[in-house]
């Protein structure tokens, strides 16, 4: 089973290396490796190249051009994608062990499944070490979208399947479209879920969605949205969800 990993880039030379370093040291070795860089000026093309010479047993797609955002450059990378299963390697992010994807591929094995997620840890900025925050995960069950629940959303592999049918990311969305999309299938009865109790990713902060007072806001405003249009909830359940988050800091 080929598994396509889809790493959007601009301007990520402080932290591609890792990010890149934790996906071609894998055990599981059928990875094609889609990297969308948007048009950098840094030398993450530099790195992201090197990469590529030095790890030939992986399948790297890159291209570099102008974009209209992380939804966008994540949706080409999804549309070059030809792997039976999708996943997404922030820039930023690592995977949190070097078998995961082996993990995550053996889980795959049951051909009723249509998506596998699992925990999240944020950590500092300059030691993926040092955890600062774990988003534990759970089983899923259609109810708990109301309470505001959802999987960490870079933990979450999908087959390539649910993205042909339900489609991809809602670009009108500048900070919540990963929300959106995950309500989107996850309110779906026909769609079956996983959940890993472990730790796929390893992400650190700083992340847009709470960069600033600002962007915090505007996140709440665009997840009411998401809510609202896919009929699962409302402004009570946009409070439990960054309410929810509290516990994941003790």
């Amino acid at each position: 089973m080929k598994l396509s990993i889809i790493t959007a880039t601009y301007n990520s030379q402080a932290t591609i290396a890792s990010c890149m370093a934790s996906l071609v040291q894998q055990s599981y070795q059928a990875i094609e490796y889609v990297i969308v860089d948007g048009n950098s000026s840094d030398d993450t093309l530099e790195i992201v190249k090197q990469y590529q010479l030095n790890y030939p047993h992986v399948a790297f797609k890159i291209t570099s051009e102008p974009d209209l955002g992380i939804y966008d450059a994540l949706n080409k990378g999804i549309a070059q994608a030809t792997g039976a299963v999708i996943g997404f390697v922030h820039s930023d992010d690592v995977l949190a062990s070097n078998t995961i994807l082996s993990e995550i591929a053996q889980a795959f094995q049951n051909k009723a499944l249509d998506g596998v997620y699992g925990d999240l840890q944020y950590v500092a900025h300059s030691n993926t070490n040092q955890v600062i925050r774990y988003w534990k995960s759970r089983s899923f069950h259609p109810k708990l979208l109301k309470q505001g629940w959802m999987p960490a959303h870079p933990t979450l592999f999908l087959k390539r399947g649910v993205y042909e049918k339900y489609g991809n990311f809602d670009t009108s969305y500048k900070i919540a479209a990963d929300y959106d999309f995950m309500l989107r299938i996850l309110k779906e009865h026909t769609l079956k879920f996983l959940y890993l109790p472990q730790v796929i990713t390893k992400m650190r902060v700083g992340g847009m969605s709470n960069r600033s007072v600002k962007n915090i806001i505007q996140k709440s405003k665009e997840d009411y949205r998401a809510v609202t249009s896919n009929k699962v909830g409302g402004l009570l359940s946009v409070l439990r969800k960054n309410t929810s988050k509290i516990k994941q800091f003790i």
